[in-house]
């Protein structure tokens, strides 16, 4: 345990370091923040860094610990009085057991509304929304304001405020829902009335009434506060990317219009792609919120055995291999989230193949291992 303690703080240190350096720092540096913002900061980062910390400590404490345990041929000892490596594992199996419903606890609550809370307090310090961006490749939460309506605005490709494949989702009294598609566009940040000008062309809209489209489409948003409140869906929490999954639902059939559209069954076809596309992206986070809550468990499972390997062989690289195993682990999930847009690969199923893969493989090991081969 004190080895997980001491393990866990190490990372937590290190990645707060590397957050702070890059965000905040130079905020700082240009007196744009005040060290007690800097100490909100650095309290907001620590759920969201710990989130990444625990699987990595759990996974490193593991290596430690049982190839230790195995080089001072403590394991021979304890074989030789009866009591099996099984027996010996099940404590710390079920300590990894534990700390999947802690990470499921920060990865699909806590550490989403830090992250949030964390954004909004780097907008107070810069108090201008001349840094403001629409991100590529998935949907951010533009909430609504008093009496208005809230937005949802997603482009595949962002350069220099240029769009490329616009999808906006608008919810009005959170009922009636508006889904407009575009294929290019552009916007500007008012930073004098905190508004967000969005120009989009040859724009396909489906509305309660139905399916039209026409040449242009201007869209005004307020951003309050200097766009505090944009909530991309990476960091949301499980409850509201469950709420944006439901609001950009495709399942519904798309009616035609009977206007002036020459072209409506290819205008349908290019809105339905363009909502299952979305709807793919937000299934992607759904299921890595839930999937990585279980990376401590494969972890620890993969560890104890290989931890005993790796130092009977006398290659003491405890930490290297738990930074591989790591670094081997997060590959899956960036190339299932790469992948988020090719629906015929469900990417969202991706999630899961690095626990599958790491407790299939640390099962058979720890098994071998207890059988002595």
């Amino acid at each position: 345990m004190a080895s997980l303690v001491m393990t866990m703080l190490v990372f937590t240190f290190v990645l707060l370091i590397g957050n702070l350096l890059q965000e905040i720092l130079p905020l700082l540096v240009n007196g744009e923040a005040s060290f007690l913002m800097v100490g909100k900061a650095l309290v907001l980062l620590i759920p969201f860094v710990f989130a990444f910390a625990l699987p990595m400590a759990m996974l490193t404490s593991t290596l430690l610990v049982f190839g230790r345990f195995s080089a001072d041929q403590e394991l021979t000892a304890a074989r030789a009085s009866g009591i099996s490596l099984i027996s010996l594992a099940s404590p710390i199996l079920m300590l990894g057991l534990m700390l999947c419903g802690v990470s499921a606890l920060i990865n699909m609550y806590v550490a989403p509304r830090c992250r949030v809370a964390y954004n909004d307090l780097r907008f107070d310090m810069r108090s201008t929304l001349a840094n403001f961006k629409i991100p590529e490749g998935y949907p951010i939460e533009l909430p609504a304001q008093t009496n208005s309506d809230s937005y949802s605005i997603y482009t595949r490709r962002n350069r220099n405020n240029n769009l490329q494949d616009v999808v906006i989702c608008q919810v009005k009294n959170e009922t009636n829902v508006t889904r407009i598609l575009a294929p290019s566009g552009h916007y500007e940040v008012d930073t004098n009335n905190n508004k967000l000008w969005m120009h989009l062309t040859n724009f396909t809209m489906l509305s309660p009434n139905g399916l039209v489209s026409g040449e242009e489409w201007p869209l005004s948003v307020d951003l309050k506060a200097g766009g505090k409140n944009t909530v991309s869906i990476t960091d949301m929490t499980f409850d509201q990317l469950q709420d944006e999954l439901r609001k950009w639902n495709h399942s519904a059939p798309l009616p035609l219009s009977a206007g002036r559209d020459p072209e409506p069954a290819k205008k349908k076809a290019a809105m339905q792609k363009a909502l299952v596309d979305l709807s793919e992206a937000i299934r992607v986070q759904l299921h890595r919120q839930v999937a990585f809550s279980f990376a401590c468990f494969g972890f620890t499972l993969i560890g104890i055995p290989l931890g005993i390997r790796v130092h009977r062989r006398e290659t003491n690289i405890g930490v290297a291999m738990a930074l591989g195993l790591v670094a081997v682990y997060y590959t899956f999930l960036l190339v299932g989230q790469s992948l988020s847009s090719h629906v015929e690969y469900a990417p969202h199923l991706m999630m899961w193949v690095p626990n599958l893969i790491f407790q299939a493989f640390g099962a058979v090991l720890l098994w071998r291992a207890n059988r002595g081969i």
